[in-house]
């Protein structure tokens, strides 16, 4: 499984968000999108998801533009899953994951979907919760119910939008173990947008890091994160600690015309 973005532009309106973007990702790998606000990460996604057309460039699933993909075929192949999911309803952590067995439902649920219903809510440590209704459940045990309702749509790819947003350490480290174990174990393709350099270092293979809308550097985490690439993209000073876990980012202080320019 592979999938591959091919000089992808996107616009919103005069303004162009994604400028000319090449990447390619191979299963069993966690590659994760990094850079500041605004530097198109998680329109990036979306047009890889075919939320967004983009208004040049082809994104390829195994070789087939995804956009000659129906919605149903997409939706067995990749597993998204928004930032900051707020969905608010009273249907039980079971019903919801189940409702990830839609591309693949056709008179009905079937005794296989609630097997794979059953073994992914073991994966993710949520057997207990199976009865509870969604809205009593705390920030990080939703986020833990949504990825097993992806999981159990089997996709061959998986996208996090900022899946740690808004999570306690516990919960961050637990996403992101969640995270490697897909790629490593299960051999998955993985593509995480997250702004922790320092997660995005631990957990992943290779880094992406976007600059206004382009792609400033590809790489292993040593190769990417660095003084120089933290002062010209964040415009932050920087000391870089190497650990065990890989290198570590300390932030010491915004570069000085950045904060003449807020004044």
């Amino acid at each position: 499984m592979k999938i591959s973005v091919q000089d992808v532009c996107f616009s919103y309106n005069s303004r162009q968000i994604l400028k000319n973007v090449a990447l390619e990702v191979t299963e069993g790998h966690v590659l994760s999108i990094v850079g500041p606000n605004g530097a198109g990460k998680s329109t990036l996604l979306k047009c890889m998801v075919r939320l967004l057309k983009p208004q040049q460039g082809i994104i390829y699933l195994n070789g087939v533009d995804i956009a000659s993909k129906d919605s149903k075929e997409l939706a067995k192949a990749m597993g998204y899953i928004p930032q900051d999911s707020r969905e608010v309803f009273s249907f039980t952590v079971m019903e919801t994951v189940l409702m990830g067995r839609k591309p693949h439902l056709k008179w009905g649920v079937t005794e296989e979907d609630l097997n794979i219903v059953s073994k992914v809510m073991k994966f993710m440590d949520i057997e207990e919760l199976a009865e509870r209704s969604l809205d009593q459940l705390s920030g990080g045990q939703k986020q833990k119910v949504f990825v097993a309702r992806a999981l159990a749509q089997q996709p061959e790819i998986f996208l996090f939008d900022e899946p740690t947003s808004n999570l306690d350490i516990r919960h961050q480290l637990e996403v992101f173990e969640t995270i490697r174990k897909l790629a490593q174990t299960e051999g998955r393709i993985v593509i995480v947008v997250v702004h922790d350099l320092n997660l995005a270092s631990r957990f992943s293979e290779k880094l992406v890091m976007l600059k206004d809308g382009y792609i400033y550097a590809v790489g292993k985490p040593e190769e990417i994160i660095t003084r120089d690439n933290i002062k010209d993209v964040y415009g932050v000073s920087a000391s870089i600690i190497e650990t065990e876990f890989g290198p570590y980012v300390l932030p010491l202080k915004p570069l000085k015309d950045t904060v003449d320019c807020l004044k």
